[in-house]
């Protein structure tokens, strides 16, 4: 590891200790970093270099910024935060905006400056932003300025935090610089801590990972180099936050590595989506899903026909809403498994390589097996644990549960898979998600994914409950199509519908008809209010 530029040790204080951190792999030339690396500055680099100074960056409803605007702008930021605010590399910044190109403008900024960010879901309430603010002992906070009543809230139950700027003090202070200024990024070591990603909570308490300056490199030189392809000419849109790494990779890191630019929606839903799809003839689209259910209902409304690449994750694909996208579009989606704790995916497969239900194969850059109770490789056929390693790796923040998912040196993504002759990786279920009954082992994304290829169904939910006799039995929460209504009828029709689609063993014996399934505010289900509730 190059010398640390970090004058503010904290993040690095608490690291996991070296025995229980992933064992790491550089397979590939373009992983071969060198020792000192700023993220910012390498990723605004490449954009300018590939796509040139003048290109479209950043689009807002009203506005758009070149790549040197972006770069010029982040570096006055940075400034900003070095110079009035305090800021010493190491210190944590909380960025809490929308996604917007001045979320992503003040991103780079913290990074220049030799911050370490931690960027939090705008929806966040004044206690769930302090949980966050307390466990990463965070002192400045950039704020989006409608959002900065939660932020001012959550300061009065966190004294650590005392330097806040909203974005139209920053703007102002920013504009104040003399013109031509110019900052130099920091020239922090490719090993420091760039951000801390905290986890959406469909398990309960959110963890906080650790990533480095090369962490944030590493995933726009594997799945987006090798799997997504973005080029200079790309217009990506989407709809996961900045803060969850699904959406920094897809709408920031991706983009920029690429040349490629990246167009905000005016306004949350997906009616605007597919509005500024339309606008901005946008190529590239990353959402989760229940993002593409949502989209197909509107391909009547609204031409789609821009889109060229089309990326999901955040929750597994079913094979139903591939294959009625790729119909619907001529698109085919494609698919991955990746985690907060690896920053982006490590399983997928694109084109012609893309098997409809399957996850795809290890990305290059990574290797992934399947793995027994006792963390010995399963072959071909088996179903077990998976586990991953590559450049990227789990690194919780001062959390017991790191002995958890690092095991051997190999990242254990709590999920439970297949892998077939062919080296394709299918999704079974997550590890704590396995239902038993009378003996069965049956994941619950396999009945969800029959559940979806019935007409009435909009989208479902699966969960194992107490049964005297059985141990479980499989419970279905479908919520219905619009022009469908439950009913006893419905229901026993569901249940044949299952019995004649998979294994008759497998289908819910109890289906209850909701108005809405609970989901975190990425759009991840969050399956353990069904089990609290049921």
């Amino acid at each position: 590891m190059g010398e640390t530029s970090h004058i503010d040790r904290f993040v690095l204080d608490h690291l996991p200790p070296p025995g229980q951190q992933p064992d790491l792999i550089f397979n590939l030339p373009e992983l071969a970093y060198p020792e000192r690396l700023n993220a910012a500055a390498e990723l605004l680099r490449r954009a300018i270099q590939t796509a040139g100074p003048d290109a479209r960056a950043l689009i807002d409803s009203d506005h758009e910024f070149s790549w040197a605007r972006v770069d010029a702008i982040s570096g006055r930021m940075a400034h900003v935060l070095v110079e009035q605010m305090g800021l010493v590399p190491g210190n944590r910044v909380l960025l809490h905006g929308p996604n917007s190109s001045w979320t992503v403008m003040a991103w780079f900024a913290i990074l220049k400056a030799g911050g370490v960010v931690v960027a939090t879901m705008p929806m966040l309430r004044p206690a769930e932003l302090a949980t966050v603010i307390d466990k990463a002992q965070i002192g400045h906070a950039l704020v989006y300025a409608s959002l900065a009543e939660a932020v001012a809230e959550a300061r009065v139950a966190t004294p650590s935090l005392t330097q806040v700027m909203d974005s139209a003090a920053l703007q102002k202070a920013a504009q104040a610089l003399p013109p031509g200024f110019r900052f130099d990024a920091v020239d922090t070591a490719a090993e420091d801590p760039a951000l801390i990603a905290f986890t959406s909570g469909t398990t309960g308490k959110p963890k906080g990972c650790i990533h480095f300056h090369r962490d944030i490199l590493a995933m726009a030189d594997t799945f987006a180099r090798h799997v997504v392809g973005l080029t200079k000419d790309d217009v990506a849109v989407g709809t996961p936050p900045i803060a969850f790494t699904f959406g920094l990779g897809g709408l920031v890191v991706f983009p920029a590595a690429a040349g490629a630019a990246t167009a905000f929606a005016p306004r949350p839903g997906f009616d605007a989506l597919a509005e500024t799809i339309v606008r901005h003839k946008a190529t590239a689209l990353f959402t989760a899903p229940t993002g593409y259910r949502a989209l197909l209902k509107l391909t009547g409304e609204h031409d789609l026909s821009s889109l060229c690449t089309c990326v999901s994750a955040g929750e597994t694909l079913p094979a139903a809403t591939s294959d009625a996208w790729h119909e619907a579009t001529g698109v085919r989606i494609i698919d991955g498994i990746g985690s907060t704790e690896m920053i982006h995916v490590f399983i997928s497969a694109s084109g012609d390589a893309i098997r409809p239900g399957a996850t795809g194969k290890s990305v290059p850059g990574y290797e992934a097996r399947i793995i027994d109770a006792d963390g010995r490789p399963l072959p071909a056929g088996e179903t077990g644990r998976l586990a991953v390693r590559g450049p990227t790796g789990c690194r919780y923040l001062a959390d017991d549960r790191q002995a958890a998912y690092v095991q051997d040196g190999w990242n254990l993504t709590g999920d439970v898979y297949r892998l077939d002759e062919d080296g394709y990786f299918w999704f079974v279920a997550r590890a704590d998600d396995m239902i038993i009954s009378s003996g069965y082992n049956i994941g619950a994304p396999e009945v969800e994914n029959a559940l979806l290829r019935h007409p009435a169904v909009a989208e479902a939910a699966v969960i194992g409950v107490p049964d005297p006799e059985r141990g479980q039995i499989v419970k279905a929460f479908v919520v219905l199509n619009p022009d469908h209504t439950g009913s006893d009828e419905l229901r026993a029709a569901l249940q044949g519908h299952v019995k004649s689609v998979i294994a008759p063993y497998k289908y819910p014996r109890a289906l209850d008809f909701v108005d809405a399934l609970p989901k975190t505010q990425t759009g991840k289900l969050q399956r353990f209010r069904l089990k609290a509730g049921a």
